[in-house]
């Protein structure tokens, strides 16, 4: 094939001409993309074709990087359909809690960290090796078949991971070795962020490819995801009931000492009370920075320890912990140590010097220490050494704050591509009258009040599937404290604060079923930038009215405060970069729940006059005096939206 227009299975709409154009010249020219699409352009196939294609090419290989793995589904289908066009080998790697089938049976092992999973997995693979009794017989029986037979089945059906792990069950074979196996001679291999972000897993993915960095191809999906993720991976954390459970770990051992006469559990007991010390000194409202050196001051002072002394103490503290971990490995259990959590911890935390770190006390169920890391370029770094990186998402802008972020170079080239759909589908709203403004909200009661109300006007003025989208869980339930359930007029569903995945899915899918019936409709209440503004589709009559309490900038904590100064010294755009691109994309995300597919229709409400501000990623933003009005007239049979201004 001349070009890769010859792999595309489709007939491709001029959007998809102009995107994988970019994309090809980003791959042709060795240098990153990042290009803003909605849903519905297709980004999964545009960026595939290009990728396979530059990379067979220029002799890189293709790795395309998924947030969740329920992300990688989408991509195995667009495989299948390239590969009608031109034969293509995929595979996908996901944890072994998704794909060990040895936790059917060991059921202490479900427990377990994947760095703990990976220790456990690869002492059965070498008991295996040794022909010894007690290795894994999933590993075994791979060895045994060889992956001949396997991988021409996967050529032909090229299986998602779940399809994987089902197949190699039947045949008491090990999915997660399988896939390793694959990976070395497939044209493209799907795997969750962190394989690739986290340097000890990449290492070992890259081995698995034999392939090294500046080889590879990397397609990041819902890029806008990527950042945070690589915040948290650098971040780290010490709680109350860490610290307890290491003190008991000590115990149940008979005493172990760090220092002199200094046990474990007097260390662990002095960090307790200098968290809580912490957390009543300098806490406001949920967080608080700690001033530098306090931790290290205050158990050198307690214990009357030089400098030195600490440092040897907390290795001890982590030696302990690596000793136990050691053991309980040898006895065939879970290795884990509270006690070397907390003397990794430690030892991190006395060593961050760097400016891209904040240390904080935060308040909570279990209180707790926390380094967050302000720099995501920390972890994503890898990426600028790529061959390239194609990064896509449908709420990406500002792209320069992104570029930025992740340290990606000027030489990126940038592209947000317009919305597909018809603009007359949608009606985007907000209400000049009120506002949900921090100090507006604590000084005029009646503000917030006035807003819930015309938050029930607009349930009651349709009888269509209607979300209610709150900046937080506690202004969520102060509005059901203060009527707002019996004000909808229809069936309400709630999403609960730290409601499980399983629990939460089911509440959504009974919303969905109301509104697929299409008679009363029901109303849902949930937070922006949560679980369902960002993660859930709603096609059809599923979700048709969205209404946004509020503006959803970021809640100004202290740790939030310190980023915005980080990127204001690193960029001179604290403001832009660390408070309104993050809000501009919770807004694109939960208005884009409406309008999924070109049947669409939907109308978003925002109940903030501050709104305006963000015509620049809102272009059919239309003030209203009367949304609830606005609303049902966009749903009478026949009625068209009044053309943007």
């Amino acid at each position: 094939m001349d070009s890769h227009l010859g792999m595309f299975p489709y007939e491709p709409r001029p959007v998809q001409l102009e995107l994988m154009g970019l994309f090809a010249g980003a791959v042709g020219s060795g240098t990153s993309a990042l290009a803003e699409a909605g849903s519905g352009t297709g980004k999964t196939v545009c960026a595939l074709v290009p990728a396979l294609f530059g990379a067979a090419r220029h002799g890189k290989r293709l790795l395309y990087l998924t947030r969740t793995n329920s992300q990688q589904v989408q991509v195995f289908r667009e495989l299948r359909a390239i590969s009608g066009r031109s034969r293509v080998l995929g595979t996908g790697i996901q944890g072994r809690h998704s794909t060990c089938l040895l936790l059917a049976t060991e059921r202490e092992w479900r427990t377990a960290s994947p760095e703990e999973l990976s220790v456990l997995c690869n002492d059965r693979k070498e008991t295996s090796r040794r022909r010894e009794p007690g290795g894994c017989p999933f590993f075994e029986e791979l060895r045994a078949a060889g992956t001949g037979e396997l991988q021409s089945w996967c050529e032909r059906t090229l299986p998602t991971v779940e399809e994987m792990a089902r197949h190699c069950r039947e045949a008491g074979l090990c999915p997660y070795e399988a896939a390793k196996l694959l990976a070395r001679s497939a044209a493209v291999v799907v795997a969750p962020y962190v394989y690739f972000l986290s340097p000890f897993i990449r290492a070992r993915l890259l081995d698995w490819m034999n392939c090294p960095l500046e080889d590879l191809v990397v397609v990041v999906d819902e890029a806008h995801n990527l950042p945070e993720f690589a915040r948290s991976l650098k971040s780290l954390s010490l709680g109350l009931q860490t610290l307890r459970l290491a003190s008991q770990e000590a115990t149940e051992l008979g005493g172990l000492y760090v220092q002199d006469e200094v046990r474990v559990s007097d260390l662990c007991a002095r960090m307790e009370q200098i968290v809580l010390q912490l957390r009543d000194e300098y806490l406001i409202d949920e967080d608080g920075m700690v001033p530098p050196g306090a931790v290290e001051e205050e158990l050198m002072y307690s214990f009357r320890w030089t400098s030195n002394r600490l440092e040897s103490a907390v290795a001890n503290l982590a030696a302990h912990g690596e000793a136990i971990r050691e053991n309980r490995r040898k006895g065939g259990r879970v290795p884990r140590s509270h006690l070397h959590s907390v003397g990794s911890f430690l030892a991190l935390w006395m060593g961050l010097e760097s400016d891209a770190y904040v240390k904080l006390v935060k308040d909570g169920e279990s209180p707790r220490l926390e380094a967050y890391c302000m720099d995501p370029g920390l972890a994503s770094e890898p990426l600028g050494r790529c061959h390239s990186g194609l990064h896509m998402s449908g709420t990406l802008s500002p792209l320069e704050e992104y570029r930025d972020s992740l340290g990606l170079g000027d030489r990126t080239l940038l592209r947000a591509f317009p919305g597909i759909f018809p603009p007359e589908n949608r009606l985007v709203l907000c209400d000049p009258s009120v506002s949900m403004k921090y100090e507006d909200r604590l000084t005029d009661e009646e503000m917030f009040s006035g807003i819930l109300g015309k938050a029930g006007e607009i349930c009651r003025a349709t009888s269509r599937n209607t979300a209610v989208f709150f900046p937080s869980f506690d202004l969520l339930e102060r509005s059901l404290a203060m009527g707002l359930g019996r004000s909808a007029g229809r069936r309400i569903f709630v999403e609960e604060r730290g409601a499980s995945q399983q629990d939460l899915l089911e509440t959504v899918d009974s919303f969905k079923e109301e509104g697929r019936r299409g008679e009363e409709g029901a109303v849902l209440l949930s937070v922006i930038g949560g679980r369902v503004s960002e993660g859930i589709d709603f096609p059809d009559r599923e979700l048709d009215v969205a209404v946004i309490v509020g503006i959803p900038y970021p809640k100004p904590t202290a740790r939030q405060k310190a980023l915005q100064y980080y990127y204001d010294i690193r960029f001179g755009k604290g403001w832009d970069y660390a408070v309104r691109a993050p809000t501009a994309r919770r807004l694109l995300q939960t208005i884009g729940r409406l309008i999924r597919s070109e049947r669409d229709r939907g109308v978003a409400v925002i109940l903030d006059r501050r709104a305006v501000q963000f015509r620049e990623y809102l272009p059919d933003l239309r003030e209203s005096s009367d949304p609830a009005r606005d609303v049902a007239d966009f749903w009478s049979p026949g009625c068209r939206p009044p053309p943007s201004p």
